[in-house]
């Protein structure tokens, strides 16, 4: 081996560093798409990319995941894999382990386990945004939601 390649050798796990894919299995037009800091719902099936295994579905509880994406509240293959999205579109993202529980047990998901997460887009809020009362000037109660008086 070479002394260039040797020298290289520390930066190789940077040059193959995992990602989160996408594949796009229904989508829609529309004007705003999924963005850092909105809320959204989202039915779900979990598996295990190894052998297929269904670890958990939203769908099976009648109930879809509400939270906010780019917030840290999922785990990072969600984060960013659930931006760009439209009302209604459908994905499977593949998820490596370092965008999902890593090296570590979680509940029916083995340490280093790639996921198959078939997420379906339901709702999409924007963040509340505050805004300033300038006719109240005793502090932090001058703070409102916008709307509110």
């Amino acid at each position: 081996m070479r002394l260039t390649n040797l020298l290289l050798l520390p930066f190789l796990p940077f040059a193959l560093a995992a990602e989160v894919t996408t594949e796009y299995t229904h989508t829609n037009e529309c004007s705003r798409k999924s963005q850092r800091g909105d809320t959204v719902q989202v039915h779900y099936r979990g598996t295990l990319e190894a052998d297929g295994k269904e670890f958990d579905a939203s769908y099976n509880r009648g109930q879809p995941l509400e939270f906010t994406v780019g917030k840290g509240m999922v785990i990072k293959g969600w984060d960013e894999g659930l931006l760009d999205m439209c009302i209604g579109d459908k994905r499977k993202l593949t998820i490596p382990p370092e965008f999902g529980y890593g090296q570590r047990a979680m509940g029916a998901i083995p340490a280093g386990s790639t996921l198959g997460e078939y997420c379906g887009l339901l709702d999409r809020r924007r963040a509340e945004r505050l805004t300033v009362d300038h006719s109240l000037r005793d502090g932090i109660s001058g703070y409102s939601r916008r709307g509110e008086g």
